[in-house]
């Protein structure tokens, strides 16, 4: 929720992740399905260029889908993920996820300071089972993810902390339908590194309507996702809606901050152009 390590950060992964998911029906217990599935498409995204920017960014975008299901290693609804345990109530699962480049030009709030470079966070993920439906069909989960952020253009540098729990529902939808919906919503946490690589001023980047600030740590907002897709014989279709509130936020005072809530948005098309011809049960 990230091919050339530009294209990687500079939004796929990001936005490909949110439109991915809940976008992948859960196979009925026992069912054989191929270990991995590959495919491209395309697709049409907007967004702020970082959580509280006034400027909207609008991309289309290739979009490249893979399924592999392995014992561990897993690239499915939830991302790319390696599974270290699971059972029915709970799953230790590695977290991935990426923000993309800001060019700062000459008319934006961040005029004259330093662009900020594309990052990736990783980190392990706890989540609780909440409920399943009949056949797995249905789940309702709490997601714990604690991710350590670093840029990676032009070497590798620190960039922090980040800490999103969220409650999550993937379900048919309506039911019988074909379409699933997947419904994601929690607040997010990061320490004072995080915060002020996004919205810190240095005293010499102060302007007369950017004055110095020093982000510090704590409540970053609350994010609410929802989507919906379907997977025909050979394609998939979905879509994605996200809101985000910084009310409260700690750095809500930061000059960088232009608004306290945003939206992004985004379409997509994939076709399926291979598949194993080894299947793996998934009825565990």
């Amino acid at each position: 929720m990230q091919c050339g390590i530009d294209m990687f950060m500079n939004c796929v992964s990001r936005i490909a992740a949110a439109i991915l998911s809940g976008a992948l029906a859960l196979p009925a217990a026992g069912e054989e399905k191929p270990l991995w599935e590959i495919g491209l498409g395309a697709g049409a995204v907007s967004f702020p260029e970082y959580r509280g920017s006034g400027r909207q960014r609008g991309h289309v975008l290739p979009i490249p889908y893979f399924v592999y299901r392995g014992e561990i290693l897993k690239a499915d609804r939830s991302g790319v993920r390696g599974v270290f345990f699971d059972n029915d109530w709970m799953e230790l699962n590695l977290s991935l996820a990426a923000s993309p480049p800001v060019d700062s030009d000459s008319k934006g709030l961040r005029r004259g300071m330093p662009d900020l470079k594309p990052t990736v966070e990783f980190g392990p993920s706890l989540q609780f089972n909440l409920w399943r439906g009949k056949a797995r069909a249905s789940r309702l989960d709490i997601r714990l993810p604690l991710r350590a952020a670093y840029t990676v253009r032009g070497g590798t540098e620190y960039a922090g902390i980040v800490f999103s729990p969220a409650v999550n529902y993937d379900a048919p939808f309506p039911w019988h339908s074909g379409w699933r919906l997947g419904m994601l919503a929690g607040p997010i946490f990061a320490n004072a590194r995080q915060h002020e690589y996004f919205y810190s001023v240095e005293p010499r980047h102060a302007l007369p309507d950017r004055p110095a600030y020093r982000a510090s740590g704590g409540y970053s907002g609350t994010q609410f996702i929802a989507s919906l897709s379907r997977r025909f014989e050979r394609c998939w279709v979905g879509g994605f809606a996200r809101y985000d509130t910084l009310a409260g936020a700690a750095f809500i005072d930061s000059p960088l901050v232009e608004r306290k809530h945003s939206w992004a948005a985004g379409i997509a098309v994939t076709w399926m152009i291979g598949e194993s011809s080894r299947t793996v049960s998934k009825g565990d």
